[in-house]
């Protein structure tokens, strides 16, 4: 792709904004995010199908594992969804009220909502302070307002700890050897957002997205998208890789634009697992680019093709960075510039140079 396409550098994230899969997607796909911008937690929760209301507040709410006073992994062990779901069900019957609804999501991602709760938080990402004690990170009111809604929250952390530590299901993943899920972790708060569709926008007509993971599902729900979902989709090291490659030349078929959404490599920099980091990468190239490439050749008409990441996850630090992301876009329609490797450093010699807001998204459409 970079040999006989033209290649840049693209920024995903403003520097006044936190480095998440949320804001860094959103940029790819050309929304000015600093303006529209509202949590993870409600993208997700439109996924799930959960109606969020006026003066609803909405959380990411992740299952994790801590030990020692300290948050040692963001996944709760890469928890099942199985599991996730009884463990959620469970904090709802103990915890919930006519303000206070968990919703269970996928493995360890889940939803939050407080009726009439105030954004102004101060949220820590589990992922970024891996290793701290979790009671130095705990969530801070911005203003007096939010008060009582930093203080719900961190009772609520403080008692599913209570509530978890020996759960049946937990009791039975250390019997195994695996991580429990022995607390939440809320985050990104927000409320409902106002975000233009992909048709308003950059006139895209028809649209799909593939992803193993709601946040994107939900992207594609405010984005005017149609949300394609594969069996065996994991958002890990296994994933069904042919599956959504599968699936995404054939929403090529019917649709004008398909957003393809792997996971596993940015799992496998939060684990700072460099070798697994290496397989996915390879399983990528492998398993999906290499059969989309060679089946768009029998399509009658052109197609284009972009592959970039959404955020760096280096497994050095084993969280997300604000460094600007390398991009390689095949069309057969355009002449390809020096460019023959795609990594990070051989793209900044590329014809595209460094992009930001929505230059990708046009460059890439043509506009």
């Amino acid at each position: 792709m970079a040999k006989n396409g033209r290649s840049g550098l693209l920024t995903t994230v403003p520097a006044s904004m936190h480095p998440g899969s949320e804001v860094a997607n959103m940029a790819v796909l050309g929304y000015d995010v600093e303006k529209v911008f509202e949590g993870r937690g409600v993208l997700e929760a439109a996924s799930m199908g959960v109606a969020i209301e006026p003066g609803d507040l909405c959380l990411r709410c992740n299952l994790i594992t801590i030990e020692d006073e300290r948050i040692i992994n963001h996944s709760g062990g890469h928890i099942s969804t199985a599991e996730a779901a009884e463990l959620i069900s469970f904090l709802n019957e103990e915890l919930g009220d006519e303000n206070i609804q968990f919703y269970s999501g996928v493995s360890y991602r889940h939803i939050l909502v407080i009726k009439n709760g105030n954004k102004q938080l101060d949220c820590t990402p589990p992922h970024d302070v891996l290793d701290t004690l979790f009671r130095d990170v705990m969530i801070k009111s911005k203003t007096s307002e939010a008060e009582n809604t930093a203080t719900l929250l961190n009772d609520l952390i403080l008692k599913s700890q209570e509530l978890l530590e020996n759960h049946p299901v937990n009791v039975k993943r250390r019997s195994e050897g695996k991580k429990p899920a022995n607390s939440i972790w809320p985050w990104s708060p927000g409320y409902k957002p106002s975000m233009p569709t992909l048709q308003e926008m950059f006139g895209i007509k028809k649209s799909a997205v593939i992803s193993a993971v709601d946040l994107l599902h939900g992207i594609g729900v405010y984005a005017g998208m149609e949300i394609i979902k594969v069996e065996g989709a994991t958002g890990l090291y296994d994933t069904n890789y042919e599956g959504k490659a599968k699936a995404a030349v054939d929403a090529l078929r019917t649709n004008d634009f398909v957003y393809l959404h792997i996971e596993a490599s940015d799992e496998a920099g939060h684990e700072g697992d460099v070798e697994l980091k290496v397989k996915t990468i390879e399983y990528l190239d492998q398993r999906i680019v290499k059969y989309i490439l060679e089946e768009i050749k029998e399509f009658d008409e052109p197609v284009s093709i972009a592959i970039l990441p959404d955020h760096p996850t280096p497994c050095a630090i084993r969280t997300h960075t604000y460094d600007p992301v390398p991009f390689s876009i095949y069309s057969p329609i355009k002449d390809p510039d020096s460019v023959e490797v795609y990594d990070e450093f051989s793209v900044k010699e590329g014809s595209l140079g460094l992009l930001k807001g929505d230059e990708f998204m046009r460059t890439f459409l043509g506009k």
